[in-house]
C-alpha cells in the first residue's frame, strides 16, 4: 500500500504489529526520559532508538520531508535566540569557561555555551522521530480505544482520533487549492520574492479555513445522528489484545526511563551532564 502524507498506513512491520496502547505508552515513556534529563548520552542514545524504529517502520523521507524543514527551520531560531538572549548560560550551568572566539561585545562563543545548545538541540531533535512513528503507525481509531482502556474517557479518544484522521485531508485540501490558485496565475515557486509567496500562502488559508469549518459541520452531524455520546461506554472494533513483543516494547522504554532516573539522580546528581569537571 502507498504511504501518504501525514497519513497512517498499514504496513506488515514490526512497529506496525504493536499495540496502540503499547506505542503510547512507549512514546510517553521515550519523551519524558528526554524530558527528565540534558545529559547528552541518553538524549542520543535514544535518538539512535527512534531512528532505528523509524526504518523498520519503513517511513519515507518523502512522507516527512516538509514537517523536516518546518522543524529545522523552528530548531534553528530557536538555537540562535538562546545565544543572542543567553550567550553565557552554559558558562552558569556548568561553572566553567573555555572561550573559543569572540564575536562582539558581550557575545563570545564558548565551549560551554556551544555544548548546551547541541544538547538542546539533540533533545528537540530526538522526539521528533518519536511522535513520526506514532502518528505514521498507529491506526487512529486504535489510538482512541488505547485511550480509553487506561481511563481516558471514549469522547476525548474519539476526538484526537479525528484529528489525526484530519491531517491528511488538510494536507490534501491545502494541495488542491494551492494548484487552483496557481492555475489562476498565483506564483507559488520559488521562482517569486519571499514576501510574494507569504501573501500567495495566506490567500490559500482563507479557502482552506471555510472548507475546514464545512468539514467539521458535516462530520458533527453525522456524530449526532448515529447517536454518539449518548452512552457512558462504547465497544472498539480496532482494539488489539497484548502480546509478548508488546509487553516486550514496554520493559525496554521502561528501563530506558528507568536509566535515566538513575544517571540524574545517582551518576550526574544534576539535571544536566557535565563533561568539564
Amino acid at each position: 500500500m502507498k504511504q501518504k502524507l501525514f497519513s497512517y498506513s498499514q504496513l506488515d512491520t514490526f512497529v506496525h504489529r504493536l499495540s496502540g496502547l503499547t506505542k503510547l505508552v512507549c512514546f510517553i515513556l521515550l519523551t519524558t526520559s528526554v524530558m527528565l534529563t540534558y545529559d547528552i548520552r541518553i538524549i542520543v542514545g535514544i535518538m539512535i532508538l527512534s531512528l532505528i524504529m523509524m526504518n523498520i517502520s519503513r517511513i519515507r523521507f518523502s512522507q516527512i520531508r516538509l514537517m523536516l524543514v518546518y522543524v529545522l527551520i523552528f530548531l534553528v531560531t530557536n538555537f540562535i535566540l538562546t545565544f543572542l538572549f543567553s550567550p553565557l548560560y552554559g558558562v552558569e550551568i556548568y561553572g566553567t569557561r573555555h572561550d573559543l572566539f569572540p564575536i562582539f561585545g558581550r557575545y563570545v562563543v564558548t565551549l560551554e555555551q556551544l555544548f548546551y545548545q547541541i544538547t538542546k538541540f539533540s533533545k528537540y531533535l530526538s522526539v521528533i522521530p518519536l511522535g513520526m512513528i506514532f502518528i505514521f503507525t498507529t491506526n487512529p481509531s486504535e489510538f482512541a480505544s488505547s485511550l480509553n482502556r487506561i481511563g481516558v474517557s471514549y469522547k476525548i479518544g474519539t476526538s484526537l482520533s479525528l484529528t489525526l484522521r484530519y491531517f491528511p485531508d488538510v494536507a490534501r485540501d491545502y494541495h488542491t487549492i494551492s494548484l487552483a490558485q496557481q492555475a489562476r496565475g498565483l506564483e507559488m515557486t520559488s521562482k517569486a520574492k519571499l514576501t510574494k509567496r507569504i501573501r500567495s500562502i495566506a490567500a490559500i488559508l482563507i479557502p482552506l479555513i471555510f472548507t475546514t469549518i464545512d468539514r467539521i459541520e458535516l462530520i458533527s452531524n453525522a456524530m449526532d445522528l448515529r447517536g454518539f455520546g449518548k452512552h457512558k461506554k462504547r465497544t472498539w472494533y480496532a482494539m488489539r489484545p497484548l502480546k509478548k513483543e508488546d509487553y516486550l516494547s514496554m520493559a525496554v522504554c521502561l528501563a530506558v526511563l528507568a536509566i535515566t532516573l538513575y544517571v540524574r539522580f545517582v551518576v550526574n546528581k544534576s539535571f544536566f551532564y557535565n563533561p568539564f569537571i
